[in-house]
């Protein structure tokens, strides 16, 4: 054998072994290709299942689709006792209060204004009406005595004159001269008998004057004591019915840092200081914007529903509203209309002054179809929705037919569709 046929032969076994080699390794290539490729696509679909499992969704619902106007507003009593200060009583301090809210009942009380001023002062005046008593007993007893002296002396006068008349008659028995004397007698006895009646009577009236002075100090005196018993009487303030009590703002020290009533306030005489309402009045006035002012009118069905129970919904009506704005003491101030809505039945745990809000239902579209307005996205000026598509979502338009604050009526899509609640495709979007 030469020795070229010799390499051949050597030769070929090694090239046969490197083709294997070549296509082992393209092999395993393709094979981890195809793996990676179905991983890959595995991975996606896992992908959005699990974003399209992760996104809030919500099934449109058919019915009645009611279209409201939402006022934001408080509870008001239509009827209410209001509870004053007292009345010409200066210095007026709360020392005690009914709790905020407390069923009270006919004559409990309900304020206690500090009176120990007015005590003091009663302590001061009833001293002086005791002093000017005890000077009209001694004018009293004066004058008697006076009139009772002044009496007998007359008297005495009287007797004089009658005397001297009994001597003038024996004129005719004595001498001239002795006769003139008893004349004489006779008028100087009643001279003095008149000047002690004129004395009398000055003496009665000077009395009379005496005691009108010290009797006016005493009906003075009386007058300023009955004066701080009927104050001190006023500083408890009782409740004139049964109801719930409630504490009135305080505005002395400017509307910004108004705050209800409370223990050390200083009141000014006859202000409103509380209210009793009656509950079963109860209505809730709410804020109306002027843009739905002309929506809403008096006689429409609505509803209320309180923050305090924002699960429940009482049903009510609107029975008035304000044919001109109010302006209101909030900051910043505005002017709005008001809607006043009553309740259709008394619940006993409601309480004037809860805040809420009157949904007023201007009209009803029957066999609608409703979805959360937040289900609602907008593609280039459109409305849209995301209906669930093979594992994914698509965005489907629809037409808005009546918007609620909450839901929204629209046409396009089936009741019972699925739509989402988050625009995933919007997110996607931005990311890429």
């Amino acid at each position: 054998m030469s020795a070229p046929s010799l390499a051949r032969d050597t030769a070929a076994p090694a090239r046969r072994a490197g083709t294997r080699r070549l296509s082992n390794w393209l092999f395993a290539v393709v094979t981890i290709a195809a793996v990676a490729s179905v991983l890959y696509a595995a991975f996606r679909q896992t992908k959005k299942v699990s974003a399209s499992s992760a996104t809030p969704t919500v099934s449109a619902k058919l019915g009645e689709f009611l279209v409201i106007v939402t006022c934001r507003g408080e509870l008001v009593a239509g009827k209410s006792v209001v509870i004053t200060a007292p009345t010409n009583v200066p210095d007026l301090r709360i020392i005690w209060m009914a709790p905020q809210g407390e069923q009270v009942k006919p004559g409990q009380s309900i304020l206690k204004f500090d009176d120990s001023s007015a005590k003091r002062q009663l302590q001061e005046k009833e001293a002086t009406l005791r002093q000017n008593q005890a000077s009209l007993d001694q004018a009293v007893a004066e004058a008697r005595i006076s009139k009772q002296k002044d009496a007998l002396e007359l008297a005495s006068a009287a007797v004089a004159v009658e005397r001297a008349k009994l001597d003038v008659r024996k004129a005719e028995i004595v001498s001239a001269l002795q006769a003139a004397e008893y004349e004489l007698d006779l008028t100087l006895a009643e001279e003095k008998r008149r000047v002690q009646e004129a004395t009398m009577k000055l003496n009665d009236a000077s009395a009379a004057s005496k005691i009108a002075s010290v009797t006016a100090q005493r009906d003075k005196a009386q007058a300023e004591v009955d004066l701080i018993q009927r104050r001190i009487s006023q500083m408890s303030v009782v409740a004139p019915s049964d109801g719930i009590v409630t504490y009135l703002m305080n505005y002395s020290q400017g509307w910004v840092n108004a705050r209800p009533f409370k223990i050390g306030d200083q009141v000014w005489p006859g202000s409103a200081v509380a209210e009793i309402p009656d509950l079963t009045t109860l209505q809730i006035k709410a804020r109306v914007e002027e843009m739905d002012r002309s929506r809403v009118e008096a006689g429409l069905k609505a509803r209320i529903v309180l923050d305090p129970f924002p699960e429940r919904h009482f049903p009510s009506s609107v029975v008035r509203v304000s044919p001109l704005t109010e302006q209101n003491f909030e900051w910043p101030p505005s002017r709005n209309f008001r809607a006043f809505g009553n309740f259709g039945e008394f619940d006993k745990k409601l309480r004037p002054g809860m805040n809420g809000r009157l949904d007023v239902i201007v009209s009803r579209i029957p066999d609608a179809i409703s979805v959360p307005a937040k289900a609602v996205f907008t593609r280039n000026g459109k409305a849209i929705v995301l209906t669930a598509h093979e594992g994914g979502w698509k965005p489907v338009e629809v037409t808005v037919v009546a918007r609620n604050p909450d839901e929204v009526a629209i046409k396009g899509i089936a009741a019972g569709t699925t739509v989402a609640l988050i625009d995933d495709l919007a997110k996607e979007k931005k990311k890429s």
